[in-house]
């Protein structure tokens, strides 16, 4: 079964987040804005402050474009605050962080390494009406790039404010697009 273009499945986590302290998230809750489920193996490991702490970094440019990040492990809420108490790197994120301890939501976008107990590392991008449009998967050792999603993001939002336009390679905010025609097939 493809996943670009299915909805979200129902989900209901606990989320920790600086300033707001726990509360619960659920898939309806998601619905109406643009977001980006960022999955990751674990806390307190390697890579993974590193990917965070990049997203930190661009998620005031995210949120000005009306997207919410949830970063999400199989961690519980508990243990991501802790985290965040105590590492220089995850104490700069300010936007949710879900516990996925029933593994529900890695479960559902099909990231679950069930021999592990944990997610893989995942990024999906769900549209206003929770439909995904954006995904990507690599393995354990391969860090992500937030300012490469950025880039994705706006084309997601871009093609959907333009119906009969697509974004070509590389392509970047005010960069010529393409209409698909018959008169284009061979020509590019």
């Amino acid at each position: 079964m493809g996943i670009i273009g299915s909805t979200i499945k129902p989900f209901k986590a606990t989320a920790y987040q600086v300033g707001k302290d726990f509360f619960d998230v659920t898939d309806e809750d998601v619905k109406g804005k643009w977001s980006i489920f960022f999955f990751y193996p674990a806390d307190f490991t390697f890579v993974c402050p590193t990917e965070l702490e990049d997203m930190a970094e661009q998620y005031e440019t995210l949120k000005g474009m009306d997207v919410e990040v949830y970063s999400i492990s199989t961690d519980t809420h508990f243990s991501h605050k802790a985290w965040h108490d105590t590492s220089d790197k995850i104490s700069k994120i300010q936007f949710p962080m879900l516990g996925d301890q029933l593994h529900t939501i890695s479960n559902n976008f099909g990231v679950l390494r069930e021999e592990m107990g944990l997610a893989d590392r995942a990024t999906f991008l769900v549209d206003p009406e929770g439909v995904i449009q954006v995904m990507e998967i690599t393995s354990e050792g391969v860090g992500r790039n937030a300012k490469e999603l950025v880039r994705k993001v706006k084309a997601a939002q871009y093609i959907r404010a333009n119906p009969g336009q697509v974004c070509p390679a590389k392509w970047e905010e005010g960069s010529d697009t393409l209409a698909p025609s018959l008169d284009l097939v061979g020509k590019i």
